[in-house]
């Protein structure tokens, strides 16, 4: 049924008006405003910058990404990374200026595929999106339990283990759930904050690293040196250079993505429909600029490149700051990027929430969870299911050397499929919605074949396993974890939800007000009613 159109007359836009557009937006897709909408286009750009957070996915997957492939792998992947990155961006920006909820991706499946196939492509995108922001909220905070574990190691008074780290691990994770708890209007100061750290912290550790180091490396080192740590033989004997150098591409697909944390939080922002998609665009296009300066200054820096990758500390990132301003300054500024990872953590379990806070409410998800707390405005049971979920994950840790690589791959092919699926869906079926004020026009299908095409690529090479001889300590149980999504939500759906899940609920019915200059045509034509 569609919902009749209510047009006012207005001379100028207040704030007031921007306020009802957005509700009446999403009103028209089926929902009542129940967030705080408070977010500024700012503070949407800033959740997934802070989540991209490139001092994170850089810092936590350096020791990665010198032993699989080496420096060339990772300053040229970086460019090929961010540029292919970019198309997906685009994909979804477009997307999300016509649809812009807290369910992201899955909502998308749904609205862009024809009705009878809505039901089956939103539930397969929902879990592989649910599956991927539980990944990628265990891969920041348990790489910032390491760091934190590797910090205390320092002066040799603390002896890391397995058990430690989670426990750290654990600490960390209720902290980001508590201050979850709270609402967005704690969140948004620390979005601030935030967003602070990540640009201006990160590019003063960058400069003050190139500044201070003894000598630098030459360019032919940064761009040209490839190194295969991967086993003795290396997978460059075993298979090709090749195939180390795609899988050497994780520490960078990785620290570009959790960028749907802008539609994901487009129900709690104003005027969403361009705020949402910008925030996607510009936080990928920021964060490869801010990234491929501070990954620069860490590889030009190396002072020994033996020494850096056997660490004897055990980080790399670690050992370089120790090199150039010795053990004290080392600790500062690796105390500095623990809070950039803490602050990344936070606002990934932000987005986590709220993508199962809209997966609750339209059925993916027991009703029990789409709840939101009447003083908070906080979907506060979601924002602790997200944090177990993400500990869970973390299990594996305890007896498995590669189980944070395994997150990352996880994380990375779980959230991207789930980008993939609507982008795929709405060049198949384009004319199944209404473009939003970002339009890519005839552009539209071209960038969405690149998109899914370097989605399957990545979501291939993520799980192949990296490390020679391949055992029970060195398995990648990526295809683990990604089949049994993949076998839970296709048997589950031919079992049981097919007869129940239809997508999208809505929950709003009656009129929608859109505050616009009256056309008096329309009036006298009777497609509107005036006010």
């Amino acid at each position: 049924m569609s919902i009749p159109v209510v047009r006012r007359r207005t001379n100028s836009v207040t704030a007031a008006d921007v306020a009802i557009h957005d509700e009446d937006k999403l009103a028209e897709l089926g929902y009542k405003q129940e967030l705080n909408r408070s977010w500024s286009a700012l503070h949407n750009f800033g959740v997934s910058f802070s989540i991209i957070s490139v001092v994170t996915g850089i810092t936590t997957l350096f020791s990665y990404g010198l032993t699989v492939g080496g420096p060339a792998v990772m300053s040229v992947g970086w460019i090929i990374v961010t540029f292919m990155t970019i198309f997906v961006g685009l994909g979804m920006a477009e997307i999300v200026s016509a649809i812009p909820t807290s369910g992201g991706p899955y909502f998308w499946s749904a609205i862009l595929a024809p009705p009878s196939q809505a039901p089956f492509w939103s539930w397969m995108t929902g879990w592989f999106n649910l599956l991927g922001q539980v990944a990628v909220t265990t891969g920041i905070t348990f790489g910032c339990a390491g760091l934190i574990s590797t910090l205390a190691s320092i002066n040799g008074t603390y002896t890391p283990t397995a058990g430690r780290t989670i426990g750290i691990y654990a600490a960390l994770l209720v902290s980001h759930g508590t201050v979850n708890t709270f609402g967005v209007s704690v969140l948004r100061y620390l979005n601030n904050s935030s967003i602070i750290l990540h640009s201006l912290g990160v590019s003063a550790i960058a400069i003050a690293v190139l500044a201070k180091a003894p000598h630098h490396q030459p360019a032919s080192f940064v761009f040209q040196k490839f190194y295969d740590g991967t086993g003795d033989p290396g997978w460059s004997v075993r298979a090709s250079p090749a195939y180390v150098a795609a899988c050497g591409v994780l520490m960078s697909q990785y620290t570009i993505t959790g960028f749907d944390a802008s539609a994901h939080l487009s129900e709690e922002t104003k005027k969403a429909e361009w705020s949402a998609p910008m925030g996607v665009l510009t936080s990928i296009i920021v964060s490869g600029i801010f990234g491929f300066f501070y990954l620069l200054a860490l590889l030009f820096s190396i002072q020994d490149f033996d020494s850096t990758v056997d660490s004897a500390v055990g980080q790399p990132v670690l050992q370089i700051f120790i090199d150039v301003f010795g053990t004290n300054g080392a600790i500062v500024l690796m105390t500095l990027i623990i809070v950039c990872v803490w602050h990344c953590g936070l606002f990934s379990l932000t987005s986590n929430s709220r993508m199962m806070f809209g997966f609750a409410r339209d059925g993916g998800l027991p009703h029990f969870f789409h709840d939101v707390d009447v003083r908070f405005k906080s979907p506060v049971r979601t924002v602790w299911l997200a944090a177990f979920l993400a500990f869970l994950l973390a299990i594996p840790s305890l007896g498995s050397s590669v189980a944070f690589a395994a997150a990352t791959s996880i994380a990375t092919i779980g959230l991207y499929i789930s980008y993939g699926l609507p982008i795929l869906i709405g060049a198949l079926w384009p004319g199944n919605f209404a473009k939003g004020p970002f339009n890519l026009g005839v552009a539209s299908r071209p960038v969405a074949a690149v998109a899914v095409l370097w989605i399957c690529f990545i979501s291939i090479i993520f799980c192949l396993p990296t490390a020679n001889p391949v055992t029970s300590q060195t398995l990648n149980y990526t295809p683990v974890a990604v089949g049994i999504i993949l076998f839970f939500s296709l048997g589950s759906w031919f079992v049981w939800a097919r007869k129940w899940f239809t997508g999208p609920i809505k929950n709003v019915d009656g009129r929608v007000v859109i505050e616009t200059q009256e056309d008096p045509v329309a009036v006298a034509e009777g497609r509107v009613e005036k006010f």
